[in-house]
């Protein structure tokens, strides 16, 4: 299934613990249809001290990162109004450009 967001877009979320908070997409996860998103959906890890060069892995203990959210439950904030949007796709000279619904900004 081809996904209309990618990393570095700024989206917000639209359900959930995090609803209505808006961050900057780290990573998309294509084969499980989940993005990550900058400062939201927290979760713990504990994590076991390791000898390593790393301070982080060395310390060990609770270890907080970003979770993945599923893609149907964030849309792409647009540009020019900062208000969620759906994305089209429109094609000039055989270039597919991503097109934001409400106002028509070019994405890429």
């Amino acid at each position: 299934m081809p996904t209309k967001i990618r990393q570095g877009d700024e989206v917000v979320v639209i359900s959930g613990k995090d609803r209505s908070k808006t961050g900057k997409v780290l990573k998309v996860d294509r084969d499980k249809d989940r993005v990550y998103v900058e400062g939201l959906n927290i979760v713990k890890r504990h994590q076991r001290p390791m000898q390593s060069m790393d301070p982080v892995k060395a310390a060990g203990g609770v270890v907080e990162k970003e979770g993945p959210i599923h893609i149907s439950n964030v849309m792409l904030l647009d540009p020019k109004t900062k208000k969620p949007t759906r994305v089209g796709v429109s094609r000039e000279n055989g270039v597919r450009n991503r097109v934001t619904k409400s106002s028509g900004t070019k994405l890429d």
